[in-house]
């Protein structure tokens, strides 16, 4: 059991006070965006010891990850686990599949692109499937909303600008139809206003994340984009899933997040940063999806993707998690010990392979982090 140090990262979107709260120290009145758990080779959580997690893991491989995990994603730990907390919208994004990161990812090498130019699509050959779980009441845009409920809101609102999105939202492939439109309008400030206008006062709840998406970037294509996605409210302990091709983004409030470990974002609005929309058009699933909140079995979320899972588990005493590791364990609330390691809300420990099944003990609210090699 090795005692874990989180990394802020400091973004314009990120809140000022919900993780220093969490860490209980006083907000500096800087952003505090995320606080990262985990082996990414940006910000490596450091160890008590004064290493890295990526230096337990380059040590010991086959102690730190188990045979399960090493066989298959190799030398690495392949999830991260954050505290995400967002006061404004982050981008609107997709993630890609694994088959298309690493094609994306050797096209681009190929090519000749920079690993760091502003222009590239993909920054390794890995997916970027991610969850996150709500500690606050949490708001995003997740999915397509089934396109006949958006052209109903369309019929509503009566933007006139809009008209022709309501035709395609009626026609063949409409989600595909109305995205393409918007992203490749030559002009789509003045529709992001008209439909700001408009959704200030009849916008309804089901609205607001447009309501968000302007207030925080005016004018932005994504205003308009986010009116083909579902609006989510997740109370603490809910969760949503965004598989490759799910167009989201989040909005406002504080979660667990939980992802494979990769950089690769495609954005599409809500940005200043680069859009292919060639790319984006590739990878993007056009299903609609009427429920974006995903149930968890006795506390655990379970994905379709094998690099990671993650249990919300509340202790009331000592309890073993059954689980061949490697896991990190982070408390968010009251106390926790994993074996010998004590831990207050914000910080964390990794349990190696080597020593899996570990004993938790306290009175509070943990994460606990795996993979399902």
């Amino acid at each position: 059991m090795i005692a874990l140090d989180g990394v802020v990262r400091r973004y314009e979107w990120g809140s000022r006070t919900a993780i220093p709260r969490l860490l209980g120290r006083e907000p500096d009145g800087r952003p505090a965006a995320e606080l990262w758990f985990g082996a990414h080779p940006d910000d490596p959580s450091p160890t008590l010891a004064g290493a890295t997690l990526v230096d337990v893991i380059d040590g010991d491989p086959l102690g730190a990850l188990g045979q399960g995990v090493l066989g298959r994603f190799g030398p690495r730990l392949p999830f991260l686990l954050k505290v995400l907390a967002a006061d404004t919208a982050l981008s609107i994004q997709v993630h890609p599949t694994l088959d298309e990161a690493r094609a994306g990812f050797a096209a681009e090498d190929d090519a000749g692109v920079p690993r760091d130019a502003p222009n590239r699509n993909y920054r390794d050959a890995n997916h970027k499937p991610e969850l996150i779980c709500a500690l606050t009441p949490f708001e995003a845009l997740c999915g397509f909303r089934p396109p006949e409920r958006t052209a109903q809101l369309l019929a509503d609102l009566d933007v006139p600008e809009l008209d022709f999105l309501g035709e395609l939202l009626r026609g063949e492939d409409p989600l595909r139809a109305a995205f393409t439109a918007i992203l490749t309008h030559p002009d789509p400030g003045p529709l992001a206003t008209a439909l700001a206008a408009r959704v200030a006062d009849h916008g309804g709840d089901e609205l607001r994340g447009v309501r968000l998406a302007a207030a925080d970037f005016p004018g932005d294509v994504g205003v308009v984009l986010a009116l083909l996605l579902n609006h989510v409210v997740l109370a603490p302990g809910e969760a949503i899933y965004l598989g490759a091709g799910n167009v989201h983004a989040y909005l406002r409030g504080t979660g667990i997040e939980i992802m494979a470990n990769s950089d690769n974002v495609l954005r599409c609005g809500l940005t200043p940063k680069h859009i292919d929309v060639a790319e984006l058009l590739a990878i993007t699933d056009f299903s609609a999806l009427a429920d974006p909140r995903l149930p968890s079995r006795d506390g655990t979320f379970d994905v379709a993707v094998r690099d990671f899972r993650l249990t919300r588990l509340p202790l009331d005493g000592p309890v073993t998690v059954e689980d061949a590791g490697p896991l990190i364990v982070l408390c968010v609330e009251g106390r926790a010990s994993v074996g010998d390691v004590e831990l207050a809300p914000g910080h964390a420990a990794f349990v190696r392979a080597d020593h899996s099944s570990p004993r938790l003990d306290g009175d509070g609210l943990v994460f606990v982090a795996g993979a399902r090699a």
